[in-house]
């Protein structure tokens, strides 16, 4: 159960974590809380699932990197093992299971195109996989989402 000082923690952590060489100490004192307090609190949230990752966002185009999402039509039986060869790959960001032809979606992050390639040839050899359909994006939309916690 999620208490007043994670709620206010998490409120914050969305978005504005301090560029400063202790952010938790920043965090903290912001909080009127230690240090410690807000570590423990921060692995609390990450152990039981409210928190998944901390970190930056970064425009991963300006930095030379290419990006798809790839829509698989897997046949079901090899679903587990097609979904956990595909998070085994360093720039698959995240995948998930759909209804309908195309039932394990996934998006990849590559350094430039040939290693993009190599990786969605490889995937497209798994075993169970009928299809792979690969659908760069043509256009840019990034929707910020905040919760905000009361």
């Amino acid at each position: 159960m999620l208490n007043d000082f994670d709620k206010r923690l998490l409120n914050i952590i969305q978005s504005d974590i301090p560029l400063v060489s202790r952010p938790f100490a920043a965090l903290a004192e912001r909080l009127g809380a230690d240090e410690g307090t807000v570590i423990d609190r921060l692995r609390f949230l990450r152990d039981n699932g409210f928190i998944r990752r901390i970190g930056p966002f970064f425009d991963s185009g300006r930095l030379g990197y290419v990006s798809t999402l790839v829509a698989l039509a897997v046949e079901p039986d090899a679903l587990p093992a097609v979904a956990a060869a595909v998070n085994a790959y360093p720039g698959v960001t995240h995948n998930y299971e759909r209804e309908g032809k195309y039932n394990l979606w996934f998006a990849l992050l590559s350094p430039h195109m040939a290693a993009q390639e190599r990786v969605l040839a490889e995937v497209a050899g798994l075993p169970g996989i009928k299809r792979l359909l690969n659908l760069p994006a043509t256009k840019k939309f990034k929707v910020n989402v905040r919760f905000t916690l009361e």
